[in-house]
């Protein structure tokens, strides 16, 4: 007998605000976290917002400055989260075995050090030409090899480990914005298969600086649509022009449902299935018929053993870009049929912009806390209807309705694609 997955805790930092329940109430009263960006100068930039997390130290968790401060932002992010997570499901040394306990996470690169990169390249430049002596010797001067250390995109893995005395198994996956998704599946499959009885899981990232919004200017996938930030991401809305990039982090503590019950915890809910598949087409499109996104979402129906009429809410992947919306709303139709009609579809990225690789799990939570609520979350700033996107997507206004059993949908560049079935336990 497969042995049952649930959530018994969670936690969350991101633009909506610092904690689960804050971020959860934004979002059911249709609030943005998008704004001007501040953590550089964007000025000059075609994109000149974002969604920040603001007001937040890794000193408002009791957590010494210090120890801290050489760590990269999306460290910090995902230690305060997974400090969150931990608590609420009231894990502590007495009540699991350290190597029992274990670490899966989607999380992408750490700080760039743009300070010393700048003065490697003053040093480097001899007219016009470019000195790699010089530059090497520039970067022997000048870089911090602790910092250098943290932007690896395992590290945030290796220090909750330590953090929580989490010797089990330790894992990261980068696989852009379906990293955290990625990772919750296959923490399910580590718990399920006997090889752990608890996983922290869950993602985090921050690409609100100078490469981050460069590569994605170039790559004509971020909203250029300034002068109202709030209004910036419009999913599935016909005049949507790229998506809004955010950052944060979030965690949930996946469980073996036995090991749960005799500790006595509550359960959010049960992982009921998984999909994982690829496009196998372009690395920056999806497939243009949706083969992947359809085929991960029916390999997740598939392993919760659910009909697709079952599922009463999807969290969609969302991103206010027109392939993405158009595709995605094909793929639903094509899982759906008939029944599609009745699924009610919302993006969240509306509000919270989107968190790349700590956007698989932040959704997934959302999806627990509309199961728990019997409430949908809306898709603001759905003002003027697509043909292409013709399903209901809860235009901007949270819905109170029986939600027992929800898809959480994560697409990645490079064609990763990944559905998390969730349910009442």
């Amino acid at each position: 007998m497969r042995r049952r997955v649930v959530i018994t805790g969670v936690g969350a930092i991101n633009p909506m605000g610092h904690d689960v329940e804050t971020v959860w109430n934004g979002l059911k009263e249709g609030a943005s976290g998008v704004g001007y960006t501040s953590i550089f100068d964007a000025n000059n930039f075609p994109t000149k917002i974002s969604a920040e997390v603001k007001d937040w130290d890794i000193t408002s968790t009791g957590e010494d400055a210090q120890l801290w401060s050489d760590r990269a932002r999306h460290t910090c992010f995902a230690g305060g989260a997974a400090l969150q997570a931990v608590a609420a499901a009231e894990i502590d040394e007495s009540s699991i075995e350290p190597t029992r306990l274990g670490v899966y996470l989607g999380s992408g690169e750490g700080n760039q050090d743009f300070d010393s990169f700048t003065k490697m390249m003053a040093a480097a430049i001899d007219g016009d030409q470019l000195d790699i002596g010089r530059f090497a010797k520039a970067g022997l001067q000048t870089l911090n090899p602790t910092l250098e250390l943290e932007q690896e995109p395992n590290m945030p893995a290796g220090h909750i480990a330590s953090l929580f005395n989490a010797q089990g198994p330790n894992a990261n996956c980068l696989t852009a914005c379906a990293a955290s998704s990625q990772a919750i599946g296959e923490a399910t499959e580590i718990i399920r298969r006997g090889d752990a009885d608890v996983m922290i899981s869950g993602g985090t990232h921050s690409m609100i600086h100078p490469l981050g919004v460069t590569g994605f200017n170039l790559l004509t996938a971020l909203s250029t649509s300034n002068d109202e930030p709030t209004r910036a991401s419009r999913p599935f809305d016909r005049l949507r022009d790229g998506f809004v990039l955010g950052e944060g982090a979030a965690m949930v503590i996946l469980e073996e449902y036995e090991h749960a019950r005799r500790r006595g915890v509550a359960m959010y809910g049960e992982i009921l299935g998984y999909g994982s598949t690829a496009d196998a087409y372009r690395i920056t499109d999806i497939h243009p018929e949706g083969r992947g996104a359809i085929g991960c979402m029916q390999m997740a129906l598939r392993d919760a053993g659910l009909n697709p009429s079952d599922v009463h809410y999807v969290n969609a992947h969302g991103t206010s870009t027109s392939v993405n919306d158009r595709v995605e709303t094909r793929a639903c139709r094509q899982v759906f049929g008939d029944h599609a009609e009745n699924v009610p579809v919302s993006s969240t990225k509306s509000m919270m912009g989107h968190l790349i690789a700590a956007a698989g799990v932040t959704e997934l939570i959302v999806c627990l806390m509309a199961i728990r609520d019997n409430v949908l979350p809306p898709t603001i700033n759905y003002e003027n209807p697509d043909p292409d996107c013709d399903l209901d997507y809860v235009p901007n206004e949270s819905r109170p309705t029986k939600c027992d059993i929800a898809l959480n949908n994560s697409f990645g560049f490079g064609g990763q694609n990944i559905t998390l079935a969730v349910g009442r336990v």
